[in-house]
């Protein structure tokens, strides 16, 4: 499967999901802004993978990504972001979304498992209520100390001074 094929729109994810219900499926849904992959990122997502047996990753859009991080993010542009994040052989799924939080991804892909970094609190996270309703459970995943797309721009920024 070429990887670019990876990237679909939410309504192309929500036929596939249907598809995946019926081969009994459990599906891992995550997001980010993914802007600097690092180490890190490796480990969260395949770690986030193997809680089911297909992973759906959204990733914040380019304006998304501003609002959250600042006018100098992101780094880089959505669809190399993306593209990225779809080469992984963990993920099935990537969807670029340009709203505040992916909500309405969530209550529309339904999954089995929400997974956040650990430095939130379960019962804070957007989609919670959502996927617990569902009999689903929401999963955090502690980062690997030192890795962050903020210390690596800090990391860069000190090098240029």
């Amino acid at each position: 499967m070429n990887y670019k094929s990876k990237i679909l729109t939410l309504h192309q994810a929500e036929i596939i999901r249907n598809e995946w219900l019926n081969n009994n499926e459990k599906v891992v849904f995550t997001n980010g802004c993914f802007d600097i992959i690092h180490r890190g990122h490796i480990d969260y997502l395949n770690k986030a993978q193997e809680l089911g047996t297909k992973l759906i990753v959204a990733v914040n859009s380019d304006s998304s990504v501003k609002k959250l991080k600042g006018n100098t993010r992101p780094f880089q542009d959505e669809t190399s972001r993306a593209e990225i994040i779809a080469s992984l052989a963990c993920t099935d799924i990537v969807i670029i979304f340009n709203e505040e939080t992916p909500i309405n991804l969530i209550k529309t892909l339904k999954p089995e498992f929400l997974v956040k970094g650990s430095d939130y609190n379960a019962e804070e996270i957007v989609g919670y209520e959502i996927v617990s309703k569902n009999g689903g459970k929401v999963v955090l995943i502690d980062f690997l100390k030192g890795y962050s797309t903020s210390n690596i721009e800090k990391k860069i920024k000190s090098n240029i001074q």
